[in-house]
């Protein structure tokens, strides 16, 4: 080997010999980097995929309300018994789950679910809209609206603390505060798991195709809960 090539060759080799494995600098961020890139790829909704995401934004904030609800009524129930905490028994109203889902364009509400008596007529019945079973019910009753609906069951000791048999579960004076309170429903004197109402939710199309967008991200942020205590 001539001088000139060994002048050439050798500032090479060492060169390599000291970029050792540990000195190598890696680009940071590169996950998060095709996670964004994933998130920003165009994605062709089918209308299948639209009714699945009718469900998983209902199960959410459904979920999610059933949860604030549990919450506050333990703290107030331990503050002032039953007739502290009756007022509070509106989820749907709820500053956290309105801003939800008016976030998702979503429109909630709960309705009581009577059982047909004697005298009601099959038409009064289905006016009601109410169906007691135990199934969600999704539909897309118009192009740009869809609707969602799951039972309300009488499911753990705090809704018999409430809605229980008088004179076990609560006492009779509870039981005639929640009778005046709500006159117009059958508040008290139920069995665990009864069907106590639905949720009933319908959505506009656009956050339907929003909340699918955002639940096939990479990387899915699930709704925080806010602070109570």
């Amino acid at each position: 080997m001539g001088l000139s090539k060994i002048k050439f060759v050798l500032p090479a080799l060492l060169a390599l010999a000291a970029c050792r494995p540990d000195q190598v600098r890696h680009l940071t961020g590169t996950k998060e980097i095709a996670e964004e890139t994933a998130n920003w790829e165009v994605k062709r909704i089918m209308p299948s995929d639209l009714l699945q995401s009718t469900r998983w934004a209902g199960d959410s904030l459904t979920a999610y309300a059933d949860t604030l609800l549990r919450r506050t009524l333990a703290r107030e129930l331990r503050k002032g018994g039953v007739a502290q905490a009756a007022s509070f028994c509106r989820p749907q109203a709820y500053p956290a789950v309105d801003s939800m889902a008016r976030k998702w364009h979503m429109v909630p509400r709960r309705a009581e679910w009577q059982p047909a008596t004697a005298s009601a007529t099959p038409a009064a019945v289905a006016a009601s809209g109410l169906r007691p079973d135990t199934m969600r019910l999704i539909g897309r009753p118009a192009a740009d609206t869809f609707y969602y609906q799951r039972p309300i069951t009488l499911a753990n000791s705090l809704c018999l603390r409430c809605h229980g048999q008088p004179g076990h579960d609560l006492t009779l004076a509870e039981a005639g505060t929640l009778r005046q309170q709500y006159p117009g429903l059958r508040a008290v004197g139920r069995q665990p798991g009864q069907v106590l109402g639905a949720w009933q939710l319908t959505l506009e199309r656009t956050g339907v195709a929003e909340f699918y967008t955002m639940k096939t991200r990479k990387k899915w942020k699930e709704h925080k809960m806010p602070k109570l205590f």
